[in-house]
């Protein structure tokens, strides 16, 4: 049987120091290249190469080339467009979906309900082929729509909604139908402000989603004014030589929402999760 010792009063057992252990090598191995790429945005072209997180010249020419370009403001307000708009569309449509799957009994909604998960068994990259043939047929290529269309509505969104909507209890949504509130009324009014957990679990993980795309957005876009942050960055591995320092500095840049939405709901996050998996 493993001991335990005892260090200001409290018992502290190895495997719990395993555990501990373990988490923080992983930590810092997940840290890591943050750490890398905020150093490396404060460096001269020179020092990129040095593996130190601490500049030795610290600078921000860096910053101030990146910001002054009047492109990555463009390629900002891309990303940020876009992942707002299906992040929106991703809450109305899973959730009016997932409403409809959890509350209304019709013949054959549990093959609507298996057809949608099957496409969770589908990889990205087979989907990317019947997208482009889409988008050219309809002239979406090169639009802030094609960039768009394929996330407006998930599988996955349609899924952790219904999960939850099969928690509301009946009873709400029949006194709900007494009191003559329509259907729509009873989602909008009664069964939604039930899910936030969901629904904020949500809204983070596709806004992060969209916010960090590059594969579509770089496939269905050729002028530089429709670029999101991602694809925009690669631009300057072109024009003059690999600039990994702008790179790193414009990753940066990027990264800073991402990293505040994650602080800022990160509690909406870790119950969202749980309660899905527990309701899976």
């Amino acid at each position: 049987m493993a001991t335990a010792t005892v260090i200001m009063g409290r018992r502290i057992r190895p495997g719990r120091v395993v555990a501990w252990t373990l988490l923080l090598i992983g930590g810092i191995v997940m840290v890591m290249p943050i750490l890398y790429m905020f150093a490396t945005s404060f460096k001269f072209p020179h020092e990129v190469g040095e593996l130190s997180l601490i500049p030795k010249e610290p600078t921000l020419e860096n910053y101030i080339y990146v910001l002054g370009d009047g492109r990555f403001f463009r390629w900002f307000l891309n990303s940020l467009g876009i992942a707002v708009i299906v992040t929106l569309s991703n809450v109305f449509f899973d959730s009016l979906v997932g409403y409809t799957l959890a509350k209304f009994r019709f013949r054959g909604r549990y093959l609507v309900f298996i057809a949608i998960l099957s496409t969770l068994m589908i990889p990205t990259e087979m989907l990317v082929i019947p997208w482009y043939v889409m988008a050219k047929t309809l002239g979406w290529l090169d639009s802030y729509w094609g960039i768009m269309f394929p996330g407006m509505m998930t599988a996955f969104g349609t899924f952790l909604m219904k999960q939850f909507f099969e928690t509301v209890p009946d009873d709400f949504l029949e006194a709900a139908r007494i009191d003559g509130l329509n259907e729509f009324q009873i989602w909008w009014q009664i069964a939604m402000p039930l899910v936030t957990p969901a629904l904020s679990a949500l809204a983070i993980f596709t806004f992060l989603g969209n916010w960090t795309a590059f594969i579509w957005p770089l496939i269905v876009t050729n002028s530089k004014e429709h670029y999101t942050v991602p694809v925009g960055l690669t631009s300057f591995s072109f024009e003059q030589g690999v600039q990994w320092e702008v790179i790193m500095t414009g990753a940066a840049i990027a990264t800073l929402p991402t990293l505040i939405v994650f602080l800022v709901f990160q509690r909406y996050i870790v119950r969202g999760v749980v309660l899905a998996g527990l309701k899976g």
